[in-house]
């Protein structure tokens, strides 16, 4: 009977541990230790301990504001019973999102350090016994709350020692944790809206990619909106949402994670005082004006150089309709419609996420990247090709001549999806205010102004489908079509040199050299798919094995897009743009002339050739010793896109003029006249 109360007295006790680790608490889910930094204690010092927490994979913990949902983590010291740990030193989080919701903390291995000073009467060649408890919920698709006690058993030594093996982990986790904020802070909160600001010396578009706020008390923000992040040099805005109802605290306080150029993330604490209007970087519209301004934008879209090329696969879709039934008509209009929404929902999506990650992207973003420049090229190649008869494509589906020459609704569909992704380059009126206070609005008015902004692009065909019966106005079908067909090819072979020509800009020769090729390869796939469909059993086999291979090797040189080096920029009588030259040149008392553009950029070209360089404006510049700065975003740059965002813009062209001695600059429209620009000259002196 002895033996088995000593067992069960044995068995009732927390695990003994000697050293620096105590046993573990296992469960299929989490493994947790309470951990001492010191393998020997000296009299009279504190003592840092830590709950260790290895989680299996899928599941993680919290941090001090769990976030939608959870609850952190809890060290109670029970031994020695005066003993009393200091608030734990919480390690920087990483946001989680688990379907609408989001929450804080962390995955994979995580250590809570937190400090207790040491008990008094303690000699060396004592041993220090210290028993905790702790509980922490861990959660996956379901959350289980896990708790244990742990026992450390250390040795008392005149001169402590840290454990080897140990120590390393404290070193992490303080590395980990947020230093103080070399930057002052202030944040605005009104409403649903609101906005953090930092000022201060070291912050800008070339330091600070990314950024995250993390906020210590909850309920304070919708921790699932997005961020938006503005930069300038020594600025930095990150744009809040904050649910209905939401307490407005005297002052907001939590942890800004910044990621710099080279990936490196740096977390630091900041407590701002709260008070103001929030600060989107840009003036923002109210949702209804967004809304119409997003439907006007994308109406006049239409009419911008861009789209074109769509305009003329569209004319070939209008010319088979003419003499079909009514609902064939509307059906048509519908899936092209369709496709228009979709597509620009996407993108919506794709910002949305982007932003949401703390990452800097706008309007067109897209085209700063060369593999897309160079896959939509050989697109629009390809489409020629399938217009001029070189191959066919068998069924609806098929991309390209499908598109243009064929009534299947898939086709429509793609048609306008297509549509969105070539008229990105271009910039209608009202859509600079519309998108930029898209970007800054929670998910679901984001979502709604660009739903607008396509439906805008799409109504003239949209038209079709409330009015079929003016397909019947068309001409009938008949042999002009043919003809017709084959000269719609042309616009796409222009379309794909133009591409090319951005590509250059962007790549060098040596990215218009791999574009070239793949052309020549797309242009073999497609000879050797219409000879297989002109053959007949083995020939067709070895054509369409031929296109295949040669589509093949064509997508294999987008990857040596990326390490190809950009052609040398360069305008007679233009400076690179930089927020410091313009401040130096308004310092000697000149105005200053921006140029915001880009090689894929259509208005932007039109607005240089016709206006920027027209013997009227280039007179005026002389003649007052103006300066003019042209910025280059065919690339993506994190100091014009911060620019961008300052001015309410979401994309290029943007023009400024800055007057002559100091202040603010001038915003003129995106669509310029040489009167337009001459008042501006004007007004700056």
């Amino acid at each position: 009977m002895a033996r088995l109360l000593l067992l069960a007295l044995l068995v009732l006790l927390p695990p003994r541990a000697w050293g620096g680790e105590s046993a573990a608490i296992r469960s299929p889910r989490a493994t947790a230790t309470l951990v001492a930094a010191a393998a020997a204690v000296a009299p009279g010092e504190a003592l840092e301990l830590g709950l260790r927490l290895r989680l299996a994979p899928g599941w993680h913990t919290y941090w001090i504001n769990p976030g939608d949902a959870g609850a952190p983590p809890e060290v109670t010291i029970l031994v020695p019973a005066d003993a009393e740990g200091s608030p734990i030193r919480w390690p920087t989080p990483s946001r989680i999102p688990t379907g609408p919701l989001v929450s804080f903390g962390y995955e994979g291995e995580v250590l809570l350090p937190f400090r207790m000073a040491a008990p008094g009467g303690l000699a060396a060649g004592d041993r220090l016994v210290i028993e905790a408890e702790a509980s922490w919920l861990v959660c996956a698709e379901i959350c289980i709350p896990e708790e244990g006690r742990f026992r450390l058993d250390l040795p008392v030594a005149a001169n402590g020692r840290l454990d080897a093996g140990l120590a390393p982990l404290f070193t992490t986790a303080e590395a980990a944790a947020p230093r103080p904020s070399p930057w002052a802070a202030r944040a605005a909160l009104a409403g649903t809206r609101g906005s953090l600001v930092l000022e201060g010396e070291g912050l800008s578009p070339a330091t600070v990619r990314g950024a995250v706020f993390f906020p210590t008390e909850g309920g304070l923000l919708d921790n699932a909106a997005p961020q938006p992040l503005a930069l300038q040099d020594g600025r930095l805005t990150l744009g809040l949402t904050r649910p209905e109802g939401a307490a407005t605290p005297a002052t907001l306080t939590g942890v800004v994670a910044l990621t710099d150029a080279a990936g490196v993330r740096s977390a630091y604490g900041v407590a701002a005082a709260v008070g103001g209007v929030p600060d989107s970087g840009a003036e923002a519209l109210p949702l209804w004006q967004a809304l119409l301004s997003a439907f006007l934008g994308g109406l006049i879209l239409n009419l911008m150089p861009c789209v074109f090329p769509i305009l003329a696969m569209k004319a070939m879709a209008l010319a088979r309709l003419s003499g079909a039934a009514r609902a064939e008509v509307r059906a048509h209009a519908g899936s092209y419609t369709l496709g228009v929404m979709a597509t620009f929902l996407a993108l919506a999506g794709l910002l949305i996420a982007l932003r949401g990650a703390g990452i800097a992207a706008g309007w067109g973003f897209q085209f700063t990247a060369p593999a897309f420049v160079a896959a939509l090229a050989w697109l629009m190649f390809a489409v020629g090709l399938n217009l001029s008869g070189v191959y066919a494509i068998a069924g609806p589906a098929g991309a390209g001549g499908a598109l243009a020459g064929r009534g299947g609704h898939l086709g429509s569909f793609a048609t306008g999806g297509l549509a969105v992704l070539v008229a990105t380059p271009c910039t209608a009126p009202f859509m600079a205010a519309a998108v930029g206070t898209a970007l800054a609005l929670p998910a679901p008015s984001t979502l709604a102004v660009f739903a607008a902004l396509g439906f805008g692009l799409a109504a003239p065909y949209a038209l079709l489908g409330l009015f079929p019966g003016l397909a019947q106005r068309l001409p009938r079908p008949g042999a002009w079509m043919e003809w017709l067909r084959q000269g719609l090819a042309f616009p796409m072979y222009a379309a794909s040199a133009w591409l090319a020509w951005v590509l250059a800009q962007q790549a060098g020769p040596d990215g218009l050299l791999l574009v070239l090729a793949g052309a020549v390869l797309l242009g073999f796939a497609g000879w050797a798919l219409g000879l297989a469909q002109r053959s007949a059993g083995g020939g067709r086999l070895a054509g369409r094995a031929l296109a295949g291979i040669a589509v093949v090797a064509a997508l294999a040189l987008l990857p040596a897009l990326a390490t190809a080096p950009p052609a040398a920029a360069g305008e007679a009588g233009a400076e690179p743009w930089s927020a410091a030259r313009v401040a130096a040149l308004q310092a000697e008392g000149r105005p200053v002339f921006v140029n915001m553009t880009a090689a894929w950029c259509i208005t932007c070209k039109v607005n240089e050739q016709l206006v920027l360089r027209s013997a009227p404006v280039q007179a005026a510049f002389a003649g007052r010793n103006l300066a003019y700065l042209k910025g280059d975003w065919t690339n993506g740059d994190a100091a014009i896109g911060a620019l961008l965002r300052e001015h309410g813009r979401e994309g290029v062209p943007l023009y400024l003029v800055y007057p002559a001695g100091g202040g603010g600059p001038a915003l003129l429209p995106q669509v310029l006249t040489e009167g337009i620009v001459l008042r501006a000259l004007d007004a700056a002196g």
